[in-house]
């Protein structure tokens, strides 16, 4: 059965404790401050306390930092004040190599932005960024010496490096967001497919269970009705017959009930309190003596060494006989049935035959498996290619119905006795 996929870890970030991430948005805030700080004062200290224009300038790039504090949940909250301020800086004078701290931060948030919004958001954020830096720029170098300064070969590869990076950063954060939604689609397909799966793994069980016990039911309730009058003590047979079969199938319901109220998709074949217990190829001698309880001779046939089976293989093909026999008993009109199982070194033969008219067994809708099959055939064929085995099932030449199934066999672990 397909398994669901599991939750990608959260980011490095948000895996960090609460105080934490206030120190490490408190560093960053710090880190941007005394950078702009040091950039716009030309590296020099305050003056001490008389001179305030330091304290002041100090102040102001704490300020201007401020808005990175905003980046983790809105980046683009902190990125439109960081672009303003530096359109503000030109605007006042202040030089391109003053404010520069504000470029690569800016940079970085438009990664941010492209990876936590829209890939709309993730344009207009890249492009708002080019423009106010390349603005800034560009009015520093045509200040310094008009157009021959802006146009010349050097400026003209420095602006189209600031515009390389703010593309690289968008690409980054396009990268993070898809491949977060890709993440996003696969879990919630792994999702849907499990859950499907187990739809119709519960489809087949139920299937199985019910179509069994209601079939010897009805043919034990008519056989019933016929003798009640003569022969009493076959009658009285038939009764329990129907009391025993209803009280399996009961079973069967509730275990069926059991894995649909469980959170859990994987099929559990063993038995839960109150439920059904695990039916494999043991059980065999139960189902025989139903389906003679309901007039069908059933001879079992064992080939091979047998030995100690996986759960799934040994259920699948409990479930394929017993599926097998139901049909014998219900439609195909035969009085005996062979079940031969043969143990290979790598799989395990089941082969059902009967000596009926050979028609289809079922009389559901039909499928891709031919003419007259329905939900009976299709749920084993089902079993078998969830194994990763083969199934057919057709009239033989010679008259009568034939199913036969091939289920590899896994190794199964053994638990050692001796001591370690």
């Amino acid at each position: 059965m397909p398994q669901t996929m599991p939750a990608p870890p959260a980011p490095l970030v948000r895996r960090l404790p609460r105080g934490a991430r206030a120190a490490v948005t408190g560093c960053a805030v710090a880190l941007l401050g005394l950078l702009l700080y040091a950039a716009i004062s030309g590296g020099a200290a305050p003056g001490g306390g008389a001179d305030s224009g330091g304290a002041a300038l100090a102040a102001a790039t704490v300020v201007m930092a401020a808005p990175v504090a905003w980046a983790r949940r809105w980046p683009s909250a902190a990125l439109a004040p960081l672009l303003a301020e530096a359109a503000a800086a030109a605007a006042l004078g202040l030089r391109a190599e003053q404010v520069w701290p504000l470029f690569p931060v800016t940079g970085l948030l438009v990664a941010a932005v492209a990876a936590a919004r829209s890939r709309r958001a993730g344009l207009c954020a890249a492009f708002g960024t080019v423009a106010v830096q390349e603005t800034v720029l560009q009015v520093d170098l045509f200040r310094d010496g008009g157009w021959g300064r802006v146009l010349a070969p050097g400026f003209l590869g420095l602006t189209a490096c600031l515009a390389l990076l703010v593309l690289l950063s968008w690409l980054t954060g396009t990268y993070v967001r898809q491949r977060r939604a890709y993440g996003e689609a696969l879990r919630a397909h792994a999702a849907a497919r499990a859950v499907a799966a187990e739809r119709l793994r519960v489809a087949r069980e139920l299937h199985d269970t019910v179509a069994h016990g209601i079939a010897v039911i009805a043919i034990q309730a008519g056989a019933g009705s016929r003798v009640i009058e003569n022969e009493p003590e076959l009658a009285r047979g038939a009764l329990t017959a129907i009391e025993t079969t209803s009280r399996e199938t009961l079973r069967g319901l509730r275990t069926m009930l059991d894995v649909l109220r469980r959170a859990d998709p994987e099929p559990e074949p063993a038995s839960a309190a109150g439920a059904e217990p695990f039916c494999g190829l043991a059980d065999l001698g139960r189902l025989v003596a139903t389906a003679a309880d309901a007039g069908v001779l059933v001879d079992v046939r064992h080939g091979g060494e047998r030995r100690e089976l996986a759960e799934a293989v040994d259920w699948s093909a409990f479930r394929i006989i017993q599926e097998s026999v139901t049909n014998v008993v219900r439609h195909a009109n035969a009085r005996h049935c062979r079940v031969t199982v043969d143990w290979g070194p790598h799989a395990l033969s089941v082969e059902i035959v009967d000596d009926g008219p050979g028609r289809s067994h079922t009389a559901g809708p039909q499928d891709a498996a031919g003419p007259g099959t329905g939900y009976g055939i299709r749920g084993m064929r089902e079993r078998a290619v969830l194994l990763d085995g083969d199934f057919t099932a057709g009239p033989r030449p010679e008259g009568g119905f034939r199913v036969a199934a091939r289920l590899p066999l896994p190794a199964v672990p053994t638990t050692s006795a001796e001591a370690p």
